[in-house]
């Protein structure tokens, strides 16, 4: 199989173990000649009590990646795990539970019910599952938050960064063993964003989270302590200890490659444009 750039391969386990691992994880939409691979053969894995971001060009298969090692998309080869439990397979019913009972989840919209409190959008997954929140727990993530004095307000009296506050710590109220993060500063302005990846940042270092963000922003990349970049369904790059400036400048060597290959000419490290496989989601 060709490729761009050498096929990344995973690292020795993380002294801290791994939340979640991916082995051979294909995903194709489609079949026949329609058939697009968003993921080719990913070997990944997801340290504990670190902040991971995942970024690429679009199509590179980013948000793909995040939904199939979220259970949220079924997988049309290899192999998943969210700690030691082997989620491919699951039964929908067991899936919903692993989701809610392991995972949190935050979205570029901030999926707030207006009719609630923040408190009570805060604490809604596990009043829906029938089970009582750890009240110190739930008060050191409010408290790291920020959200003690908003509790009583309803999403329409938020502001865009305090709504996506009160969905962070809807995230992190259950303690998951690991939080999805897809483009969380996407509707919100500089400031705001940058307060989101701070709690981020906090929820890593202070509350020992791991948290896994997709973004294609530099600057919200560089907040991470690793970055996993995509190229047509492939891990091609890692980055540990990120800077904006050398994100972004990694960003460019995928706009030179993707251009070469539009152009039909030969992309950097001697790849024949167009022998990659087609481009899928995210």
């Amino acid at each position: 199989m060709s490729t761009a750039a050498a096929q990344y391969v995973p690292g020795p386990a993380p002294a801290g173990g791994v939340a979640a691992r991916a082995r051979d994880l294909t995903k194709a939409y489609g079949s026949g000649e329609t058939t697009v691979l968003a993921l080719d053969a990913v070997d990944v894995d997801i340290a504990r009590g670190r902040f991971t971001a995942v970024m690429g060009p679009s199509g590179s298969g980013k948000s793909t990646l995040m939904h199939c090692l979220a259970g949220l998309d079924d997988v049309s080869a290899g192999r998943v795990w969210l700690g030691d439990t082997e989620i491919t397979g699951l039964k929908d019913r067991e899936l919903t539970r692993l989701r809610r009972d392991r995972i949190g989840f935050m979205f570029q919209s901030f999926n707030l019910i207006p009719t609630l409190t923040a408190a009570e959008n805060i604490t809604l997954p596990m009043d829906i599952a029938g089970r009582r929140p750890d009240e110190a727990w739930l008060d050191q993530v409010i408290d790291t938050l920020g959200l003690r004095d908003r509790l009583r307000h309803r999403p329409s009296q938020l502001s865009g960064g305090q709504q996506q506050r009160v969905a962070c710590a809807r995230a992190l109220a259950s303690r998951p063993e690991l939080i999805f993060a897809d483009e969380p500063t996407g509707n919100l302005d500089s400031r705001a964003g940058l307060e989101v990846l701070g709690f981020l940042r906090e929820a890593v270092d202070r509350l020992g989270q791991t948290v896994v963000m997709v973004t294609h922003d530099p600057g919200a990349a560089a907040h991470a302590d690793l970055v996993l970049f995509l190229g047509d369904g492939r891990i091609v790059d890692e980055m540990p200890q990120p800077t904006a400036e050398a994100v972004l400048e990694r960003m460019k060597r995928f706009d030179v490659i993707r251009g070469a290959s539009e152009d039909g000419g030969r992309a950097p490290g001697g790849v024949e444009a167009g022998e990659g496989p087609a481009l899928g989601k995210g």
